[in-house]
């Protein structure tokens, strides 16, 4: 088996491919070889690599499709090397729903899939009305006006903790 270390993510709005980019800056900062993937663009066989880190963004409350089939279709070599998994979604910007074992999305996605990953973590991710096609930006309006948060049309709050995310990245250095 080769040394390889493997990102792959799915993205809606580009957050979480800003969450693999920073990653990917503090692997090569310290000297260490890290490959980035868009799931799209994975065609590689999962063994070729010993880490494996896979983050996707949530719509609606669902990760991204291709990376559940993904998973469930390479769930026995994923079961044979290191991996990691991180959730992007904007539930995570409350300090009570912004852990693995306190996101109702993370909580949820496990309970549908039979992959238990090395390490599991949760981002907060980006609001930015003005990105959002219409029924998007209402929808998601309409989701934040019944979860307390903001829904002025022209807001833009980065709720990421890179705190977090460097810490998260010792941890996938140190796996």
């Amino acid at each position: 088996m080769s040394n390889r270390v493997g990102i792959i993510y799915a993205t809606i709005d580009g957050q979480t491919l800003k969450i693999c980019n920073r990653i990917v800056e503090i692997f090569r900062n310290k000297d260490l070889e890290i490959e980035l993937f868009s799931i799209d663009d994975f065609n590689e066989d999962v063994k070729n690599f010993n880490k494996l880190i896979i983050g996707s963004s949530i719509r609606y409350g669902v990760h991204n499709e291709k990376i559940i089939a993904f998973i469930n279709s390479n769930k026995q070599k994923l079961d044979t090397i290191k991996t990691a998994f991180f959730s992007v979604n904007l539930v995570a910007r409350k300090p009570e729903k912004n852990k693995p074992d306190t996101n109702p999305y993370v909580i949820k996605f496990f309970k549908t899939i039979n992959w238990k990953p090395t390490i599991v973590e949760v981002f907060a991710g980006m609001l930015d009305y003005k990105k959002y096609k219409t029924f998007d930006r209402i929808m998601i309006q309409f989701i934040m006006w019944m979860t307390k948060g903001p829904t002025d049309k022209n807001i833009k709050i980065e709720y990421t903790n890179w705190e977090k995310v460097d810490a998260f990245t010792m941890r996938l250095i140190e796996l």
